[in-house]
């Protein structure tokens, strides 16, 4: 029986247009052309190689820098074996063809297609994902942006408060929340809150439903004694803030809204695991997830969405090694050091960093742990990654077993 022959693909992706090198299974090249981006031009790509390789796409292995996009899932699609490389290993891998450090896109679609020859174990096969799962990634990625935004706009409205009315931000540290912008159009100036009634401002809170202050703190804070500014500062300041607020009350509700989406998206998921066993009673991995201390919505979602095949391998090391709890280790005859690690996906490290510092106010073992840390001289952030390596240990150990968080399991897996 004649033995299947294996090709090999790189893809040096462009904004524009994709080079593109096929090689068989020793290395020589079979052809190398550019395809432009756009439906046409990514459905030629395929048919070339199909051409010129006169095999299945299940024989075809392609390589490509970028995990994710439009080329990707055309070639996913079409039934190639597709893998990712992370971009510093292909530098160095570039290395092995141009000590110089030459570089050009015929080049790079050389480099990946001999390295996935010669070292396939330095890519990442990829795996079409669940529809939900792309949805709530895409709106996991829109929630984050949209509280950058709010923060973004938070400032550019404490600065221009404290340039006129400095004593209403004594009221609040949340000066994006609804009742505060509220506040500041019913009394948008020291002269206004002069002459306000105490009233309308009760009113105010209560229809916002704010409890922790009354009508009479909010006035008496208002009404020390202003700055004392130049002609027309307040106009332009006001007239500022204005535009600021109606930016923020729109990204508000775009954060109720992209919240409202990711509950759903998770509920969705859920539901869908559940269907796809037949085990009502079984619990799955969002259950299991979601018990864990120091997980809500926004830690949930991402974990979901940007660990998703390292939580379906259960796979320990991946998930510390992509989160950065996992220290690098430096070691020369003599010398040792030890190091963060850089290389990690950073919103699924900002995630973990935020699990471990909630864990630690919520969960008697985790707040145990990190003061033993710092007791021992260990940093904030050191203590917090030695947490969350602790956390993420649990998280596998109870997605192994199928089993909601138990405390008594937790102190075992630790």
């Amino acid at each position: 029986m004649e033995e299947e022959r294996l090709w090999f693909v790189g893809v040096d992706w462009g904004s524009e247009t994709h080079q593109v090198r096929l090689s068989d299974a020793r290395g020589n090249k079979v052809g190398e052309r550019s395809f432009r981006h756009g439906g046409e031009g990514l459905a030629e790509l395929a048919s070339w190689i199909l051409q010129l390789t006169e095999a299945t796409p299940d024989l075809v292995h392609v390589a490509i820098e970028v995990p994710h996009g439009p080329v990707v899932e055309s070639l996913m699609e079409r039934g190639f074996h597709v893998y990712a490389v992370n971009p510093k290993q292909l530098d160095r891998f570039r290395d092995r063809f141009s000590p110089a450090g030459a570089k050009d896109d015929s080049r790079d679609a050389w480099v990946l297609s001999d390295a996935l020859r010669t070292d396939p174990r330095c890519f990442r096969a990829l795996v079409t994902l669940d529809p939900v799962l792309v949805e709530l990634r895409e709106w996991s990625r829109i929630a984050e942006e949209l509280r950058h935004d709010r923060n973004r706009l938070s400032s550019r409205v404490r600065e221009l408060l404290w340039r006129y009315y400095p004593q209403i931000l004594e009221l609040t540290e949340d000066v994006a929340a609804p009742w505060f912008l509220a506040l500041w159009r019913l009394v948008p100036t020291p002269d206004k809150a002069a002459r306000v009634r105490e009233a309308s401002i009760a009113k105010l809170l209560k229809r916002h439903r704010i409890r922790r202050i009354d009508a009479s703190q909010v006035l008496g804070a208002l009404r020390v004694a202003a700055i004392p500014v130049a002609p027309g500062t307040v106009n332009a300041a006001t007239s500022h803030l204005d535009a600021v607020a109606s930016r923020l009350d729109l990204v508000n509700r775009q954060i109720t809204c992209a919240e409202a989406q990711l509950d759903a998206l998770t509920e969705r998921l859920a539901s869908k695991e559940i269907a796809d066993e037949g085990q009502e009673n079984e619990q799955r991995d969002v259950t299991i997830l979601r018990s864990l201390p120091g997980v809500g919505r926004i830690v949930l979602a991402t974990l979901l969405a940007e660990a998703s095949d390292a939580l379906q391998r259960r796979d320990y090391h991946a998930l510390r090694c992509l989160s950065g709890v996992a220290p690098i280790t430096k070691r020369s005859g003599k010398s040792r050091i030890v190091i963060m690690r850089q290389a990690v996906h950073v919103r699924l490290r900002n995630s973990v960093y935020h699990w471990a510092r909630v864990a630690v106010q919520h969960d008697p073992r985790s707040r145990a742990k990190y003061a033993a840390l710092r007791a021992r001289g260990h940093g904030h952030g050191r203590a917090l990654r030695s947490v969350a390596d602790r956390l993420i240990a649990v998280a596998c150990t109870m997605l192994q077993k199928q089993t909601t968080f138990d405390p008594a399991l937790a102190t075992r897996a630790a």
